[in-house]
C-alpha cells in the first residue's frame, strides 16, 4: 500500500513538473502545433489500433469482391455507405488500406530514425570527444555520403543487400531492408551535429572537473555529454521523421520498398497513379492527403520544437 501511494506521488510530481515547464506553456500556447499534435497523435492511434478500428481488412483475400472494384466514395453517384473513401481495384476499402498503410509507414519511419540517431550520435560522440584520426575518418565519410542524394543512397542499399538475400528470405526481411537503407543514409546528418555541440561542451569546466577525478571516458560522454547535447538532436530527430516517411513513400512508389502486397501509402499512391487519368481519382487522392497531412503534422512539431529548445527565442 505504502510502495503504490509512492508511486501515484512520483507520477503526480513528474505530471506537475511537465505541466509546469515552459516547454508545455509554450505548446500549450500554439494552436497549430496543437493541431498538428492531434493530427499525429489521430494517425498513431488509428495505425496503432488498425486490425480493431478499421471497417473492413484489406489482407483478408476472402472478403474482396472484384465486383465492388474501384467503388467512388460514398457522396458520389455509385458511392456505397459501406466504403466511405471508395476502392482501389482490388476492391479494397481506401479508408481501411490507408490505417494500414500509415502502419508500415510509421514503423518504418520510427525505426529508420532511432537506427541514424544510434549510428549518427554514436559516431559524434566518439569523433566530437575522442579527436584525432577517428574524428577525421568518421567525419570524411560522412562527407562522401552527404554529397550523395539519400534517396540514392537508399536505393544502392536496398538493391544491393536485395540481391545479397535468398529469394525466399527478400519478401519477408523487405521492411527490415528498407529501414537500414533509409537509416543509413541519413545518419550523417546527426553525426555532424553531435559532433559540433560536443566539440563546445568538451571544453566547459564539468568535463575538466570529471577528467581530474579520473571519470572514465566512456563514462564521461555517456553520463555528462550526451544529456546536454540531446536538444539539436531531438529537433533533428522529429524533423528527420517526416523525411523517413517522404523516402519510405519514394521507395514504394518507384517499386523497390515494401512488397506490392503490402499496403503502404507509397503503395498505394503508385497504383492509384495507373487509374489517375481514367477518371478514379480517390484510389490516389486519398492516401496522398494522408501522407501530406501527416508529414505536414510532423514537419510542423519539429519547428516548434527547435524554437521551444532554443533559449535565444525564450
Amino acid at each position: 500500500m505504502i510502495e503504490n501511494q509512492s508511486s501515484l506521488a512520483k507520477i503526480n510530481d513528474l505530471a506537475f513538473r511537465i505541466v509546469d515547464s515552459d516547454l508545455f506553456y509554450s505548446f500549450s500556447r500554439n494552436p497549430i502545433v496543437v493541431v498538428s499534435a492531434v493530427i499525429t497523435f489521430v494517425f498513431i492511434i488509428a495505425a496503432t489500433f488498425a486490425p480493431w478500428l478499421a471497417p473492413h481488412n484489406p489482407f483478408d483475400p476472402a472478403s474482396l469482391d472484384l465486383m465492388e472494384a474501384s467503388t467512388p466514395p460514398v457522396w458520389l453517384e455509385d458511392g456505397m455507405s459501406k466504403f466511405m473513401l471508395g476502392t482501389d481495384d482490388q476492391g479494397r476499402d481506401i479508408l481501411s488500406t490507408i490505417m494500414f498503410g500509415s502502419r508500415v509507414s510509421l514503423i518504418v519511419g520510427f525505426s529508420a530514425v532511432l537506427f541514424s540517431v544510434f549510428v549518427g550520435v554514436g559516431s559524434g560522440l566518439l569523433a566530437g570527444y575522442l579527436g584525432g584520426w577517428l574524428d577525421t575518418v568518421i567525419m570524411r565519410l560522412a562527407d562522401v555520403q552527404l554529397a550523395i542524394p539519400a534517396i540514392l543512397i537508399a536505393l544502392m542499399i536496398n538493391g544491393v543487400v536485395a540481391i545479397l538475400l535468398p529469394p525466399q528470405l527478400q519478401h519477408e526481411m523487405a521492411i527490415y531492408v528498407l529501414i537500414l537503407a533509409i537509416g543509413v543514409s541519413d545518419w550523417p546528418r546527426y553525426a555532424r551535429v553531435t559532433r559540433g555541440s560536443v566539440l563546445v561542451e568538451r571544453n566547459k569546466e564539468y568535463v575538466a572537473a570529471a577528467q581530474v577525478i579520473g571519470v572514465h571516458p566512456l563514462f564521461i560522454m555517456l553520463r555528462h555529454v550526451l544529456p546536454n547535447i540531446m536538444g539539436p538532436v531531438l529537433v533533428m530527430a522529429t524533423i528527420g521523421l517526416a523525411l523517413a516517411i517522404i523516402t519510405e513513400a519514394t521507395l514504394s512508389f518507384l517499386g523497390v520498398g515494401v512488397p506490392p502486397t503490402t499496403p503502404s501509402l507509397g503503395t498505394m499512391i503508385r497504383v492509384g497513379n495507373n487509374y489517375l487519368f481514367s477518371g478514379e481519382w480517390w484510389i490516389t487522392f486519398f492516401p496522398c492527403t494522408a501522407l501530406v497531412t501527416l508529414v505536414l503534422a510532423v514537419n510542423l512539431m519539429g519547428d516548434w520544437l527547435r524554437d521551444a529548445l532554443n533559449p535565444k527565442l525564450r
